[in-house]
């Protein structure tokens, strides 16, 4: 039993469930407000669940200037390790005040205030986690776009937010390629409607952005000729950010995060789930593009007063596959997460681990894994390699923090492989039936959540409620959808099987097939096309596609797939990892013209296969399998019917 909680999981687990105002009414008291919440628990006009009314507080303030006042200013805050620029640079709390409240003070300048959103555009640079904290400190509503993807997706994302200014910098370096990002911003900017008052870009060294004469701002000059600014007080359920999400319809839903319950559950997951205390290194080794670069780079550590660790670079080839044992020893970390294609690609080029032997990583108290499923052979071998407990844990960019996890902080259980251990508290975790109607043991069906859920869950979508209610609320009534599939067992272990619809995962990224076949459909070529996410050993899944061609066109195949793939990568980016489009004769449906995504999965992925009765033709899956064989794409020599 750890120290956070004398009382044990089933304890915690059942109080969250049956009394929650009181156990979030505790946990809100490890936060720094300047008015008490009026009500717990409450619902707001349109009958959704909101945390904290009444309560005045500023995130910024909780993760910054709080940990001065109490005496940290000299504790390091931030590391910034960029093995791929040979640089680490360390901030204290006060110096990250400083560089956060002078930038702050740039951002009211340009008219951005309590409310406006400003989009972030940036690659891993500290300048990247000073711009979440700077619109956390004025009340600005920041939405990061990952700087991996395309124009398009830019533009999108652009034209729903409707940003005030936009705040990216000159470049960003994947491996040894420099990626000038300011001329990705430019053509998204031509093809979005809305146009930003500002850009404020950071020239990096290695390449300088030409800027804009009317429209961008240099960052470093001025943010040096800027007042700083305090923090602005804001209501708990005022929004904090906005994180763009796909979606199975192609357009991407804008998660709302609000301030108050964002505050208390990421301060309690550093308690309960991850075990750190105040003052340790905690690593997540992710992106500030995704949520766990946003709780758990930002937020989630320096709100707990621990030093965070911002890494610009890859698991292998900055400089090899001994890189994330070289930052654990060099900086002391306590606790790392990560996503297990991290240790995928590590395995592969250090299959013996043998540049693990080079470092001492006794400071490394739990390695925690999440993003995507933990295959068990994946974390046997972290098991054999890393002398502390391993733990796979779930959770969504819906629910800003872990559903599912081994809670560490309050009674660590025996790790089952395959699984993510036992809900959090807080999560009324059910698995449900097409009807609706509760499982047993062992019985695989939809995980949803009953409601309400708990602090630091979306409230709502940005400036669309009513898809909030059709995605995630009109299935099962009194329950949230998560959208994925599983089952729990006769010990209450839960296992994730993986999308109910049409959204894969990559690496981490959740892409949607959906928009990927749009994108395809649109080349004069095609007539009709399925895109389906087939497992990878590396990135947990990749998409390929299958296409019919119009009525006499004829195609050479390679130059076809080339252009197909070359859509994808302008359109999405590279992130989407689409490499292969073959041409078939026709695609596999029911008679009723439902194309069998699935089957196609399946047969890719080598697995046992039931093919519907309701199939209109079963020839055509023969010639799907001699196709994917003749490319040597997934497993499909492994098929077998059933």
């Amino acid at each position: 039993m750890h120290s956070q909680t004398t009382q044990s999981y089933k304890e915690s687990y059942a109080r969250s469930l049956t009394d929650p105002e009181s156990f979030w009414a505790e946990q809100a008291a490890y936060i720094p407000w300047y008015s008490a919440p009026e009500q717990i628990l409450s619902a707001d006009e349109e009958g959704l669940t909101r945390w904290y009314a009444g309560g005045k507080l500023n995130t910024c303030y909780a993760a910054v200037d709080h940990h001065i006042e109490q005496g940290r200013g000299t504790q390091t805050a931030l590391i910034y390790d960029s093995p791929v620029t040979d640089t680490i640079r360390r901030f204290t709390y006060n110096e990250l005040r400083d560089e956060v409240a002078r930038l702050a003070g740039v951002l009211q300048t340009l008219g951005v205030g309590k409310g406006d959103t400003v989009v972030i555009y940036m690659p891993m640079i500290p300048e990247a986690a000073f711009a979440l904290l700077a619109c956390a400190r004025i009340g600005a509503i920041h939405s990061v776009v990952f700087g991996g993807f395309a124009p398009h997706e830019l533009a999108i994302r652009i034209d729903d937010a409707k940003p005030k200014v936009i705040l990216s910098a000159s470049c960003g370096i994947e491996f040894e390629k420099v990626i000038a990002y300011k001329p990705l911003l430019d053509e998204a900017l031509r093809q979005s409607a809305h146009q930003p008052v500002r850009c404020l870009i950071c020239q990096r060294p290695m390449l300088r952005a030409e800027l804009h004469p009317r429209r961008d701002l240099d960052w470093q000059e001025a943010v040096a000729a800027a007042n700083p600014v305090a923090c602005v007080p804001l209501d708990a359920t005022d929004p904090l950010y906005i994180l763009y999400t796909s979606g199975t319809t192609g357009k991407p839903k804008g998660i709302v995060r609000d301030n108050g319950g964002h505050a208390v559950a990421l301060a309690y997951s550093l308690r309960a789930i991850y075990d750190v205390k105040p003052g340790e290194v905690f690593w997540a080794a992710s992106d500030i593009g995704w949520v766990v670069g946003h709780s758990y780079i930002v937020y989630g550590p320096l709100i707990q007063g621990c030093t965070t660790v911002l890494f610009e670079g890859k698991p292998v080839r900055t400089p090899d596959a001994g890189t994330f044992w070289r930052v654990i020893e060099q900086h002391g970390v306590s606790v790392l997460f990560t996503a297990p294609t991290a240790f995928r690609a590590i395995r592969k080029e250090d299959p013996e681990a043998l540049l693990r032997n080079k470092y001492d990583i006794s400071s490394l108290r739990y390695l925690f894994l999440a993003g995507e499923r933990c295959d068990p052979p994946t974390l046997h071998w972290l098991q054999e390699v890393v002398p502390v407990p391993v733990i796979d844990h779930w959770w969504q960019t819906e629910s800003g923090w872990p559903m599912v996890a081994n809670q560490m902080g309050i009674e660590p259980v025996p790790i089952k492989a395959g699984s993510a251990t036992w809900p959090v508290c807080g999560f009324n975790l059910q698995i449900l039936g097409e009807n609706g109607q509760p499982l047993g043991a062992n019985e695989e069906g939809y995980v949803c959540l009953q409601l309400p859920l708990p602090p630091g869950s979306l409230p709502t979508l940005w400036k669309d409620t009513p898809r909030f209610r059709q995605s995630y609320l009109s299935r099962f009534p009194g329950y949230y959808l998560t959208g994925d599939g599983g089952y729990v067992d006769e010990d209450g272990y839960v296992y994730i099987m993986g999308r109910v619809d049409d959204v894969i995962n990559v690496a981490g990224h959740r892409l949607s097939t959906g928009e990927m076949e749009e994108m395809v459909g649109s080349h004069p070529a095609v007539a009709e096309c399925a895109v389906v996410g087939i497992a990878d050993e590396l990135r947990g899944q990749r998409p390929i596609g299958l296409v019919v061609l119009k009525d006499g066109v004829e195609a050479d195949e390679p130059h076809l797939e080339a252009e197909l793939v070359s859509i994808i990568r302008e359109q999405i980016g590279a992130v989407a990892y689409f490499r292969n489009a073959l041409v078939v004769k026709r695609l596999p449906k029911t008679r009723s013209g439902k194309i069998l995504r699935k089957t196609i999965r399946q047969i890719a992925d080598g697995e046992p296969c039931v093919v519907p009765s309701t199939i209109d033709d079963p020839a055509i899956l023969d010639e799907i399998r001699a196709k994917l064989m003749a490319h040597n794409i997934g497993h499909a020599f492994r098929f077998q019917a059933i």
